[in-house]
């Protein structure tokens, strides 16, 4: 089980989380989100503590970024994957993965999150297969593009079917552990952590996510 503590800007709980059994560790490059991480010093931070983060890969959530940024960010946080929040295109995707095949620019994987609702067909994710490797199942139904801090229906996900892995989002806290090591999907990579292990926005309490993370691997 895969996991993913993101939200993250400041060096100081970047490098407490590092040490932890994460996989993965998301920073957020939307302008509006109370965890804002697109600053030059924690760029240079990143490019200065390689050896430390190496073991760690990166990811970058952008909410209808243009394609520009997205490149640039890429490169000047050296992230791993770009997560796509927003309501970007299957297009856009390939737009992305075309440009990456074909320059020498930093090159990233390409993660779509999906909002789940109560109708959300998964049929939707069919024209993402192609460009993407992973999803992100979030809650859906609300007008911000994530970080609502409120689980969705997880039974949902019996009628998802597609090839790509996804990473379960939305909502988990520190009393979920067990719900979801009793989940039964073949394409279930792991869980994408936020609000609900903070201190403050962008701030995460290290001890609570601890024995989260305990609990979740037992």
């Amino acid at each position: 089980m895969k996991v993913k503590v993101c939200g993250l800007r400041e060096p100081e709980n970047i490098t407490e989380i590092s040490q932890l059994d994460v996989d993965y560790l998301g920073m957020i490059f939307h302008p509006d989100s109370p965890r804002f991480a697109g600053n030059a010093d924690l760029g240079e931070w990143i490019e200065a503590k390689q050896k430390l983060l190496k073991k760690k890969e990166l990811f970058g959530v952008f909410v209808n970024a243009e394609i520009d940024y997205v490149l640039n960010t890429v490169h000047d946080y050296h992230l791993d994957w770009v997560q796509l929040h927003g309501d970007e295109s299957a297009g856009y995707c390939q737009e992305l993965k075309l440009l990456w095949s074909v320059n020498t620019l930093r090159k990233a994987s390409i993660c779509k999150a999906f909002p789940i609702t109560e109708g959300f067909d998964f049929r939707r994710t069919n024209d993402y297969v192609s460009s993407c490797s992973l999803f992100v199942f979030d809650t859906g139904g609300h007008r911000t593009n994530g970080g609502t801090g409120k689980k969705w229906d997880w039974s949902k996900l019996a009628e998802y079917r597609g090839p790509i892995p996804f990473l379960l989002s939305g909502g988990i806290g520190p009393e979920d552990a067990e719900a979801i090591r009793k989940i039964d999907h073949p394409q279930l990579r792991g869980v994408d952590l936020n609000s609900r292990f903070e201190t403050e926005p962008g701030k995460k309490d290290v001890p609570l996510l601890s024995r989260f993370l305990h609990e979740l691997h037992a």
